[in-house]
């Protein structure tokens, strides 16, 4: 998560924030629940993740030789999965970073003939912050949380629609470089979609969901209020699964992800979501972000729920998801 290392020292010493006080904010119906017989197999968000976030990858830094490795891995396991480039291969060069900078983009095509036409965005960064300068002792920026988990979610959900086909309209799946820059690798790939004309339905952007809220709600979006998002989530899944976080929008969290370059770009409904809520991780942008901390059942748990509501997306007739 981009530039928010200024507001944590007020956060954690001043937020408590009251989750029975906004519980009014979304509402829950089973009237479209989905149900889904696929199962994520926590084995494998395990290992992704840890490879992800390992030492090896020297804290993913864009431009890095940390980054390319992670790049490498992201490809392969696109192509294993059946996830065909967008492009020419999967790598979209950054337009606006000095070094060779690349986001990753992949394609599942829809089923639907027509509904195929627009497209859903599942989209995590995969950069970090690197290698701490001039220390002593763990000198790397593992980034477990910030964004490998995301990364995880994303392609556990790539891999769903591949062996399932169960997405109506085209998925595309990125995994952007140069997010801790300034949101530099979705701001070059929106220009390009844009001369495309590119028919964005929606995006979710993943954003640190490693370790669990203990609110009554799952995860929330940022921009809570911009779109009917979280309510449709919890109408797909008959679950409270989507919440209202007050200090995301006291923070504007949604200008501060990758959503934010897609909204700025196609005025859509494009929001992160999240499960940092301020008081539950304390290591952000912290060489302490390792994959030992990550709480992998949740993880698990948190890609499955969300099943039902990407599916729902994927396939609803009309485009039920719509700004405020």
């Amino acid at each position: 998560m981009k530039k928010l290392y200024f507001l944590l020292p007020f956060v954690l010493l001043g937020c408590k924030s009251n989750p029975s006080a906004t519980a009014d904010k979304t509402s829950v119906s089973d009237s479209k629940a989905v149900e889904i017989i696929y199962q994520v197999e926590q084995t494998e968000v395990s290992d992704f993740l840890k490879y992800l976030s390992s030492d090896e990858l020297e804290g993913r830094e864009t431009g890095t030789r940390g980054i390319e490795k992670a790049a490498v891995f992201l490809e392969d396991f696109l192509k294993k999965n059946n996830v065909k480039p967008y492009f020419k291969t999967y790598r979209d060069t950054l337009t606006n970073f000095k070094a060779p900078a690349f986001n990753i983009v992949g394609v599942i095509q829809g089923t639907d003939p027509e509904l195929k036409k627009e497209f859903v965005v599942l989209s995590a960064h995969y950069d970090h912050i690197g290698l701490l300068k001039d220390k002593q002792g763990d000198l790397i920026n593992n980034g477990a949380n910030d964004d490998a988990s995301g990364v995880t979610a994303v392609a556990q959900m790539a891999k769903y629609f591949t062996e399932t086909k169960s997405n109506k309209r085209s998925i595309l799946v990125v995994f952007f470089a140069g997010e801790e820059k300034g949101l530099l690798g979705s701001k070059s790939l929106v220009q390009k979609l844009e001369k495309q004309n590119f028919n964005l339905y929606t995006q979710l952007n993943i954003e640190m969901i490693g370790v669990p809220m203990k609110r009554d709600y799952l995860a929330y979006i940022t921009g809570f209020d911009k779109s009917n998002m979280a309510d449709k989530i919890n109408e797909y899944t008959g679950k409270k699964t989507i919440g209202f976080l007050p200090k995301e929008a006291e923070y504007k969290l949604f200008y501060r992800s990758d959503n934010y370059s897609f909204y700025e770009a196609f005025k859509k409904p494009c929001q992160s979501i999240s499960t940092f809520d301020f008081e539950n991780f304390e290591f952000y942008h912290h060489v302490s972000d390792e994959f030992k901390v990550m709480d992998i059942p949740h993880m698990t748990s948190f890609i499955q729920e969300f099943l039902p509501a990407i599916t729902q997306i994927a396939t609803s007739a009309t485009e039920e998801i719509t700004m405020k």
